[in-house]
């Protein structure tokens, strides 16, 4: 008999210290983890070396590798951007210095920010006759002999990266288009990203800074995901977008901008899946890491997305999963301010020198060395691979003490309360500020630090619940399994809504769902399985920026109720009875979808209840023997109530007074604040 092959999926998200992988076994549901070193001078060596190590020993078959890749994210935030040149209409060579008006929050006027650097320095700017109006209309010809000078002047300067953005160039593409077809004659050497293939959406700053960001990381992503498929051979291989789906690796090659926020996404996705499985559907997401952390809102199982987001300093109008960053990782800083006051990041130890109790010649303490103190996290990292000074961090928290007036225990104690209302203001941020009530949600945290604060998480915010995974440090590599295959298609069309041309507006949108048609056949999809998912961008006549709403059937009407709707949770107000205040159209959006087959969670077995052991823990004023137990040790059921300590693997889990973790049957633990007369709060 011819011996079975096992039909495996693989999701792989690579980190700056680990490459997390997860394999399923699509015909058992089995589920494989394993993690091994990030090789960052070759990313695609960590990457082959977790698919070698998490694949089953017998024989297999893999349907597909998922990948959630931080190339482009880490040169943007880095700040690597080689020379790159820039073609755009005549006499807007300034379009970049100009930008918008808005300064960012914190600086409180423009006296005080500093502009940062182009992308593109002056002398790279190059203008190209020919102008169209916003319906695409040609008011001047296209300029070609202007426009080969322009592509043989970027080949004697050496400049092969190239971002193309024509004024009204979503309307029409046609002069762009033409100068990337002299650039292929002229510049053959030359990486070009024209802005009406990477995004068809008026506003000529965030289109033209959208373009060159994707220019800048075509080169490196490029290369990057050719090494991987060469060597992955007939494979099939996609890449996580920013947008919560997945795009093949080919494609990602022609559009990489789209991959930017790959590894959030993922981890958002998969929080959802096992939220939604502990019954919880409003879900806030926590992914703490050794440097920062990242918060985002799923709402019925979808990440919320925004089209305003940036990576690093740069603005970008992708389709992107709205997470909000901050410095609020275990190797956070705590520090002095010229005041005297205590402050806790943004800057990190990092994992090298890292915290004090690291011993790899870190100085200052940090918020890791504060739970080591408080004996919230175990003497040993990792299953014992990374052993814990204790002393060497007590001693750095003695001394910042003494400089406030403060024990040890009020150090350690004061540093975790700013780390938790850091991470909790975060949360606020895609909550409160989005028109949704914090307490509605429940918190799913992951990441080696996510839930070490997620206890008073609970009683800053008044959570529901949060759900803490089984293996968290793996839930960003188990959400790669999770995902579509998703591509966004956008049309600008301004128009008031009294004047709307229903023909025209379903005339665009035919176009933009065959082109998602077209991408999902090329894919692979069969017509019967794509899914189609519209939108429009409304707001009020004079307004700068709009609200997006579904288009589930074109009944303009219906649609402008759910923009007053939307506004009003948004704003707080709407002009829903004031038909003077007149609404406009301006994006028309389609999402094309290609479902792919989800894995289900495996329940736990039950087994003989856990016995904890016991070490000193400080909840409060003042240490006290604390039960500790594994998390490998717990099943379906049980029940740990506070104070105790959880330990697993790459996680833990300090569970203070008044608050009860319950197994649920797939092993996530649930943590609800049981006994409201302990407050949650630290009074030492």
């Amino acid at each position: 008999m011819p011996e079975q092959r096992r039909r495996v999926r693989v999701g792989i998200d690579t980190g700056g210290t680990f490459t997390d992988v997860v394999a399923f076994d699509e015909d058992t549901g089995e589920v494989f983890t394993t993690k091994t070193p990030s090789t960052p001078a070759d990313p695609a060596d960590g990457f082959l070396t977790g698919l070698r190590k998490v694949l089953p020993e017998d024989a297999v078959d893999i349907v597909a590798v998922c990948h959630g890749t931080t190339v482009a994210t880490n040169q943007l935030l880095e700040g690597k951007i080689d020379r790159i040149g820039f073609i755009t209409t005549e006499g807007y060579e300034f379009l970049l210095e100009i930008a918008r008006q808005s300064v960012p929050d914190g600086y409180g006027n423009s006296y005080f920010w500093v502009k940062p650097p182009r992308i593109v320095p002056a002398d790279l700017v190059k203008t190209v006759g020919g102008r169209l109006d916003h319906t695409g209309a040609e008011l001047r010809p296209f300029d070609e002999d202007q426009a080969r000078e322009t592509a043989r002047w970027f080949a004697r300067n050496g400049i092969t990266t190239i971002g193309v953005c024509f004024l009204h160039a979503y309307a029409n593409p046609a002069h762009e288009l033409r100068m990337r077809e002299i650039l292929a004659e002229e510049h053959p050497a030359a990486v070009v990203s024209v802005s009406c293939e990477v995004l068809r959406e008026y506003r000529e700053y965030e289109r033209a800074m959208t373009t060159l960001i994707d220019a800048a990381v075509k080169p490196r992503v490029g290369r990057y995901v050719q090494s991987i498929i060469q060597r992955l051979g007939d494979t099939p291989f996609y890449i996580m977008k920013s947008n919560g789906g997945v795009l093949s690796a080919d494609e990602v090659t022609k559009q990489p901008i789209t991959t930017v926020l790959s590894g959030p996404a993922a981890g958002a996705l998969g929080a959802a899946l096992v939220a939604r499985t502990a019954g919880f559907d409003r879900v806030l997401t926590l992914d703490g890491g050794g440097t920062s952390t990242d918060v985002s809102v799923v709402l019925h199982g979808e990440p919320t997305l925004t089209t305003e987001g940036s990576i690093g300093a740069y603005p970008s109008k992708i389709p992107m999963i709205d997470v909000v960053t901050v410095g609020a990782g275990g190797g956070s800083v705590a520090w002095l301010s010229p005041e005297g006051t205590l402050k806790v990041g943004p800057r990190s130890a990092g994992a090298d020198p890292g915290p004090l109790c690291y011993r790899r010649g870190g100085s200052e303490p940090t918020v890791t060395d504060a739970h080591a103190v408080l004996g919230r996290i175990p003497p040993h990292l990792l299953g014992g691979e990374v052993p814990l000074d204790v002393q060497a961090a007590r001693d750095g928290l003695a001394a910042l003490g003494a400089k406030l007036g403060l024990s040890l225990e009020a150090t350690a104690t004061g540093i975790l309360e700013i780390s938790a209302w850091n991470q909790a203001n975060a949360l606020r941020q895609v909550t409160v500020k989005r028109g949704l009530d914090v307490r509605d949600f429940a918190l799913t945290t992951f990441g080696g630090s996510g839930s070490l604060l997620a206890c008073r998480l609970v009683d800053i915010l008044g959570l529901r619940a949060v759900v803490v995974p089984r293996n968290p440090g793996n839930l960003s590599a188990f959400g790669l399994l999770t995902v579509d295959v998703k591509n966004d298609y956008v049309q600008t069309y301004v128009a008031r809504h009294a004047n709307l041309d229903v023909d025209a507006v379903q005339g665009h949108f035919d176009v933009l769902t065959r082109r998602a048609a077209e991408a999902l056949d090329a894919e692979g999809f069969p017509r019967d399985q794509h899914r189609y998912v519209r939108s429009a961008d409304l707001r009020y006549y004079g307004q700068a920026f709009e609200v997006r709403v579904p288009v589930d059937d074109l009944d303009p009407d219906a649609v402008v109720a759910g923009f007053h709707d939307a506004h009003e949770q948004l704003y707080g107000y709407c002009f829903r009875h004031r038909p003077e205040q007149q609404v406009e159209w301006v994006n028309l959006r389609v999402t094309g979808i290609g479902p792919i087959r989800r894995p289900t969670l495996p329940s736990l077995d039950a087994g003989p209840a856990a016995q904890p052991t016991f070490r000193r823990v400080c909840f409060g004023d003042e240490y006290a023997d604390t039960p500790i137990y594994s998390r490998d040790d717990l099943r379906p059921g049980d029940t740990v109530e506070g104070p105790a300590v959880i330990d697993e693997y790459g996680s833990t889990v300090p569970l203070h007074p008044g608050f009860t973790a319950t197994v649920d049957t797939y092993g996530n633990l649930v943590l609800t604040l049981v006994d409201a007369s302990w407050d949650g709060r630290d009074d030492s």
